[in-house]
């Protein structure tokens, strides 16, 4: 009954060490921005893609959202055009699987014709899930 007992002790801790919540890195956070930025730079949908989570939404400057099919269009779209952008300001917040990037983004270009210079703080949020790094939100507000 003993041996029993002890490979019941062993099976369950095995599974339990197999089920724990992924821990998500500064480093992973990083990689996963800079992937995201890459694809806008370079206007590949198929990278900003990448690194989005299914849940992915946008909370716009005048209290809309903007879901996740939408921002990939436009990241591929003519509609949208960057000429600079830039990241700066890094604070990440980790809590296991989930971090909150508090960052300035600079941009400069157009969207709908009509041209943009923006100075924003943005909150991120990323989580892992699987091994998968994902941006699963973001905000951005103009700094005055």
């Amino acid at each position: 009954m003993k041996k029993i007992y002890c490979a019941g002790i062993i099976l369950l801790t095995s599974i339990m060490s197999c089920k724990q919540q992924d821990v998500l890195t500064r480093e992973e956070v990083m990689a996963v921005i800079n992937r995201f930025d890459e694809g806008w730079k370079n206007k590949d949908a198929r990278v900003v893609d990448s690194v989005l989570s299914q849940q992915y939404i946008y909370f716009t400057q005048s209290g809309y959202t903007f879901d996740r099919a939408s921002l990939i269009q436009t990241a591929d779209s003519s509609i949208y055009l960057l000429q600079t952008m830039e990241r700066q300001e890094f604070t990440i917040q980790l809590e296991g699987n989930t971090a909150v990037v508090n960052t300035v983004w600079k941009g400069k270009g157009t969207y709908h014709g009509q041209e943009f210079d923006d100075n924003q703080r943005c909150s991120i949020t990323i989580v892992k899930n699987d091994g998968q790094v994902k941006i699963l939100s973001e905000h951005c507000t103009p700094i005055n």
